[in-house]
């Protein structure tokens, strides 16, 4: 079993995938072996395998990315084609949860730690996610022409967001004295900050704000993306500020905008 999942890492690391890719693929692939006594050569006990991760009423999602990394072991590692169909499980089409204007505002007001109230200020002005924001190096942030660089993003791809004009001052106040490769929000102990953490300050913020259950971090993200659908904003330019590749992930948004709904009358 460690012989094969040392291949798999050292295949996923020569093709460049994320730490993160890196991470899941090998946690899914060992649970896999593990599960066939490392029998690899029946294809079937894949099928086996997948319907037994559903019955467990995991998300698809889940079962997704188990199919995705054994998928990727026979097809990279084994260089054999998996031979038995298994279709991927559908994902619920949830709209995302979406902050208003107004809870954003009252949940950075409450925030008393500047370097904090940046750190979520910015994940809802640019549009980043909690990984994202916490990796901002001084050297990724434009101040000529206000933009931010996210390297490494979600895939692999690299991406340019905007920096909003109300926090340049305070930018500049954690980019001052610093070195290019310095994390621009870093630890207390130096280094980058943890997505944990980041998420742990958002919590707060939103509890002392009252803002209802159900948000997380991401939701400054799903914010972003449907304020500036609903400023009227090309869902085009939306889907580059985001780094998504098919313009249907951006166009979930257009469900949940309330320009294009506001003033109908109801029937009522």
């Amino acid at each position: 079993m460690e012989d094969y999942l040392k291949l798999m890492k050292e295949e996923i690391l020569l093709r460049g995938y994320s730490r993160r890719t890196l991470s899941a693929y090998t946690v899914c692939l060992r649970e896999y072996l593990s599960f066939v006594s490392g029998n690899v050569s029946d294809q079937s006990l894949v099928k086996t395998f997948i319907l037994e991760k559903k019955s467990q009423g995991l998300a698809s999602s889940t079962t997704n990315l188990y199919l995705n990394a054994i998928k990727f072991f026979y097809r990279n590692v084994l260089k054999k084609r998996l031979v038995v169909e298994i279709k991927y499980s559908k994902k619920p089409a949830r709209i995302p949860i979406v902050l208003s204007r107004e809870e954003i505002a009252e949940m950075i007001s409450v925030i008393k730690n500047p370097k904090h109230k940046l750190l979520v200020s910015l994940a809802y002005g640019a549009g980043l996610r909690v990984s994202e924001v916490v990796s901002l190096q001084v050297m990724d942030v434009n101040f000529r022409e206000k933009l931010l660089t996210v390297r490494n993003g979600k895939g692999g791809r690299d991406r340019i967001t905007v920096l909003p004009e109300k926090l340049v001052h305070q930018v500049m106040q954690f980019c001052y004295g610093r070195e290019p490769a310095d994390y621009l929000l870093e630890s207390e102990r130096g280094g980058q900050l943890c997505s944990r953490t980041a998420q742990k300050v958002f919590d707060s913020a939103a509890l002392k704000a009252g803002v209802r259950h159900g948000v997380t971090f991401h939701s400054l993200r799903h914010s972003f993306a449907t304020h500036l659908l609903e400023n009227g904003t090309d869902i085009r330019y939306v889907q580059e500020l985001l780094g998504h590749r098919d313009i249907k992930t951006t166009q979930i948004y257009t469900r949940v905008t309330r320009r294009s709904i506001r003033g109908i009358p109801s029937p009522l």
